[in-house]
């Protein structure tokens, strides 16, 4: 008898987790790590590499070959075009010529857009790294305090997660069979809440420190009248895109497809749609959808391969019996995404733990579009906090004239805000869930 032989499968799924810990250590890319433990795991527990290659390869086929994950490049796409065509800038001036004249109303307009940018984007840095090259000049020329600037475009960039089309939510409906576009209709009021919160933040420090965030000389309405065309274009691809999901005219693909398209007739019309445009949109889309592709596959490999240890329903059956009341265990998976967020990325630690708290959401009745969205929000926390903050690591790679500890203590007032509101959705579930009641 071999020393796999007398291991519990149990005992074998925590050796996998181990393993998995020292491989991410390591800097193996998260995707690749994960395949390599479930591929492995697998076939130690089915007693030879052929079940293990076959499942590897049943994964990647139908993986990515599945439909449902069409959505992910042809959004990606979208956001790519929108922000090559320069609408992240008009989206900033209008939010700008609107909340520029209250006390630090440079940094609201700069949430205001990073809402609106991540309706088109999908992605947190993407719209961090966007917004920082937009918003930050306009705020050193007011003589904003780059704590304050820098941690609102880190804060900001993060809604990019939630506001959809996010790409975090199409994968978290892949991988629990959840209707993405209830995901989406569910991520809609909890974002507009928390940029809310965001911005009642900044209006709290710039009264009590008004040298944070000067005001600027107010607009006159018709600067503000004007300036709202820029934001048209946006409202109307998110109208479509949305409104065709919402009315049931549109499958979640049809919809993305009809975004890529969207944003391509408005930059050809700015006349921004050159060649090396292209180019470059499609390159980006490329290497994102290809990153978050891999993770999918792996983290189903992972899933796989802790089925069969039973790990999740074991976890499960000891949460279950331990008398806590639903809440409380919610608040300790929170506080445990809370902590691993600190450290790994929030997409690959949702597809990684995904399939362990599934059935434990489960077994307390939770709606799993809701803890859906819950865990994109407790995520969000982990993109603004140290030590691997790639939202703040992003903002501070563009303005590298602010220290990392300045960017982080800007972001900590909005890391606040975001654990205030995960309370708020525990509380109050019905904030994610009414609206797909609605338009059931």
């Amino acid at each position: 008898m071999t020393f796999l032989e007398t291991l519990s499968p149990l005992q074998i799924g925590i050796a996998g987790c181990a393993a998995l810990l020292v491989l991410l250590a390591t800097s193996m890319p998260v995707g690749f790590a994960m395949a390599l433990v479930g591929m492995v795991g697998f076939g130690v527990l089915r007693d030879g590499v052929d079940p293990a290659l076959s499942m590897s390869a049943g994964v990647l086929r139908s993986q990515f070959s599945s439909p449902s994950l069409t959505v992910i490049p042809l959004f990606v796409l979208m956001g790519q075009v929108s922000f090559h065509s320069g609408i992240s800038r008009r989206l900033f001036n209008a939010a700008y010529h609107w909340l520029g004249w209250l006390p630090g109303g440079l940094a609201m307009a700069t949430v205001g857009a990073c809402t609106a940018f991540g309706a088109i984007c999908g992605s947190g840095p993407a719209t961090s790294a966007t917004m920082a090259a937009v918003a930050l000049p306009e705020m050193k020329r007011f003589k904003y305090s780059m704590e304050l600037g820098c941690g609102t475009v880190a804060a900001g960039g993060s809604l990019g997660m939630l506001i959809p089309p996010s790409v975090v939510l199409i994968a978290y409906g892949v991988m629990t069979r959840q209707d993405i576009d209830r995901l989406f209709i569910a991520g809609i009021v909890p974002g507009l809440m928390i940029a809310g919160m965001f911005c009642v933040a900044i209006l709290i420090q710039c009264l009590r420190r008004p040298e944070l965030g000067p005001a600027a000389a107010a607009s006159t309405w018709k600067q503000r009248i004007f300036s709202l065309a820029g934001v048209l274009e946006t409202l109307a691809l998110f109208a479509l895109v949305m409104g065709g999901m919402f009315a049931g005219w549109f499958t979640p693909t049809q919809a993305a497809a009809i975004g890529a398209a969207g944003s391509l007739i408005i930059a050809a019309l700015r006349r921004k749609l050159t060649v090396l445009m292209l180019r470059q949109s499609l390159m980006e889309t490329v290497r994102t959808s290809c990153m978050v592709l891999l993770i999918v596959a792996g983290a189903t490999m992972f899933g796989r391969f802790l089925a069969l240890t039973q790990i999740p329903q074991d976890l499960a059956d000891w949460m279950g019996g331990l008398a806590l009341p639903g809440f409380l265990v919610m608040g300790l998976i929170i506080l445990f995404y809370l902590l691993a967020g600190c450290f790994v990325d929030a997409l690959a630690l949702m597809l990684l733990t995904v399939s362990i708290f599934e059935p434990v959401v489960a077994r307390f009745g939770y709606d799993l579009v809701w803890f859906g969205v819950l865990i994109v929000v407790v995520t969000q926390m982990g993109v603004i906090s140290p030590p691997v903050g790639v939202c703040v690591y992003v903002v501070s790679g563009i303005e590298r004239d602010v220290p990392l500890g300045t960017i982080f203590r800007g972001s900590l007032p909005f890391l606040l805000a975001l654990i205030a509101a995960s309370a708020v959705l525990v509380a109050f579930p019905d904030i994610a869930l009414w609206l797909p009641r609605l338009v059931r």
